[in-house]
């Protein structure tokens, strides 16, 4: 039987729901992706884009090493205060890897905002 009471039962139950649709409907959009990826493969250059990026320390442009408490490794943001080569990585990156993607979600997005605000107009006006 369940042992903790009706608020923790209420509890319980609701996180189960909220992360059970989360859960499907990640799926749901992750299967969207798939799909768009092997029927319209065009949609191949994010990851051509993403690569460029990982590998570029790899090939010296850039470093990978140990974050500063040392549990977990990733792009060294300290070379970047004693190595312009690296110092270049990390403004390319936060230009093309961050201001721009960020530039076109908010531009798609308004874009759809602006869609719907005027698919609303012409629908009130009919």
């Amino acid at each position: 039987r369940w042992l903790y009471g009706k608020q923790i039962c209420l509890f319980y139950a609701f996180c189960g729901v909220l992360f059970g649709i989360c859960s499907l409907s990640t799926l749901t959009l992750l299967s969207t992706v798939c799909c768009l990826k092997i029927c319209f493969p065009a949609y191949a250059c994010a990851w051509t884009y993403a690569a460029i990026f990982a590998c570029s320390p790899l090939a010296h442009w850039g470093e990978y090493g140990a974050e500063p408490y040392g549990t977990a490794c990733c792009i060294d943001w300290r070379s970047t205060n004693e190595n312009t080569v690296a110092m270049s990585y990390t403004v390319v990156l936060f230009v093309f890897c961050f201001i721009l993607p960020c530039g076109v979600i908010v531009t798609s997005y308004s874009l759809i905002l602006v869609t719907v605000k005027e698919s609303r107009k012409a629908v009130e006006q009919h």
